[in-house]
């Protein structure tokens, strides 16, 4: 019986991707965990590998091609005895998804895979994760496998075929893998336990409510209208790659979506800086095949990080997230670090960063925003979080307001540390001022709320032996 290869989910909320490239050819043989194939989103390039055995007979979807739905047939693998020939043949049993004849799904993403790129054509971008759980393994915090995306229950196509197979109704079984997907393991876990169900019929698709009529959302002009402005010549037009559109698409949402507002204080840096240097004075050397080092070198950056991350700990309801059922109060404050890269931004989680001492901050920092300019990042790396911090103070921008990245609830804007005239007991001195703004959505935080973040920020950042203790 031929085996379908199918489109697989890299994410509960992947629709479609890109079939960038077939590491394999028709005629080859195909053992379970070989990589075939690359596939592309506009977060990352995943390695995918097989899940069952065969000689890949047909292949459906070429590479190169864009815009491939989830669960779509690509390619058709002739089992072991089978004629090549046979499973090929268009309208037979393979080349088309043909439930009754084909097991279904063939691909998985490589769980072990360091290589999950994020290039210029898909690269996440800082506001793009709405409603995706904090990548932190805690359960509660992973959505259950009967999160669906219209019907749909998120599993590995071996799962699906082992469920089938089994009589196992896989809403009922929950995922233990990446977003709560469900896997192998626990279809087998629920043949065992809970003895085989019947499974469910498939629903046929839902007639649609006729929708209200609703104002046309505000568009800006037309390319047409745009190009008109200016003189045929006087440009050079460059096509939006994929990482650029996501850009637009998550700005877009984010600010349709999220009620900001925004506070804005100055913090007096001095003590800072001045524990900073004691700091990396004393940072012991370490051994390296280039000479010794210092075993870490502190940036403002690194206690910025820390200092937010104790104020979210200090403010635990202003570490939240906004969703339309409940309002989810985090644990654990990860907070994002915006970093530009060629053609965009990425945000990079420092998972937990309220646990973490200064100098394990400033290492893991270092080597994320390293990956990140090089397109190493695994999705893990950059997904969720709770807050953010996006600091152009090297650039010497003075004060800005940043756009949320949902689904977080705020995000700390950190201009450059400058000097400036400031009264103290009636009197005029000089100290290191450094502007912040929060960036606030109003439907999970309120302005109360964010001013005691804000001042527990401040009095982090301007008292900071107190986050050595």
């Amino acid at each position: 019986m031929p085996i379908n290869v199918t489109m697989p989910a890299l994410s509960p909320t992947m629709e479609e991707g890109n079939l960038a490239k077939w590491l394999i050819k028709e005629g080859d043989t195909v053992s379970a965990g070989d990589i075939i194939a690359e596939i592309e989103t506009d977060k990352a390039t995943m390695e995918v590998e097989a899940v069952d055995e065969g000689t890949l007979a047909k292949i459906v979807v070429p590479a190169g091609t864009e815009g491939v739905k989830v669960n779509a047939v690509i390619a058709v693998l002739a089992a072991e005895g089978e004629d090549v020939s046979d499973a090929a043949r268009p309208g037979g049993k393979g080349g088309k998804a043909d439930a009754g004849d084909a097991k279904g799904g063939a691909m998985t993403v490589d769980p072990k895979a360091d290589n999950a790129k994020t290039g210029s054509k898909d690269a996440a971008i800082q506001p793009e994760m709405r409603g995706d759980s904090r990548a932190s393994g805690d359960p509660a915090a992973a959505p259950s496998s009967k999160e669906t995306q219209g019907d749909r229950v998120f599993a590995s196509p071996l799962a699906r075929r082992l469920a089938k197979e089994a009589g196992v109704d896989l809403g009922a079984v929950n995922g233990s893998g990446p977003h709560g997907r469900v896997v192998k393991s626990d279809v087998e876990a629920a043949k065992t336990s809970h003895g085989a169900k019947a499974a469910a019929p498939e629903k046929a698709p839902a007639a649609k409510a006729p929708e209200a009529a609703a104002a046309p959302a505000a568009k800006g002009p037309s390319d047409e209208q745009i190009l008109k402005l200016f003189p045929e010549g006087s440009y050079e037009k460059i096509p939006h790659d994929g990482m650029r559109k996501t850009i637009a698409k998550r700005l877009v949402e984010a600010k349709q979506t999220v009620p900001h507002f925004y506070l804005t204080l100055d913090c007096e840096i001095d003590a800072l800086l001045g524990l900073r240097k004691q700091l990396n004075d004393a940072a012991p050397l370490i051994k390296t095949d280039t000479g010794d080092k210092p075993a870490y070198k502190l940036s403002v950056n690194d206690m910025i990080i820390k200092a937010h991350a104790l104020a979210l700990k200090a403010i635990p309801m202003a570490n939240a997230s906004w969703t339309d059922g409940a309002m989810l109060i985090h644990k654990h404050a990860d907070v994002g670090v915006a970093v530009s890269i060629e053609g965009g931004l990425i945000t990079p989680i420092i998972r937990s960063a309220e646990e973490k001492t200064l100098s394990a901050i400033s290492n893991e920092m270092k080597d994320l925003a390293k990956r990140a300019r090089s397109r190493k990042l695994k999705p893990e790396e950059y997904q969720g979080g709770t807050s953010a911090v996006s600091n152009l103070g090297m650039f010497g921008i003075k004060d800005f307001a940043a756009v949320i990245n949902p689904p977080h609830a705020t995000i700390l804007a950190v201009g450059a540390g400058e000097q400036r005239a400031v009264v103290k007991s009636g009197a005029v001195s000089v100290a290191t001022v450094m502007t912040v703004t929060l960036s606030t959505d109003h439907r999970a935080v309120d302005g109360a709320l964010g001013a005691e973040l804000l001042a527990a920020f401040k009095k982090l950042i301007e008292n900071p032996m107190s986050m050595l203790v």
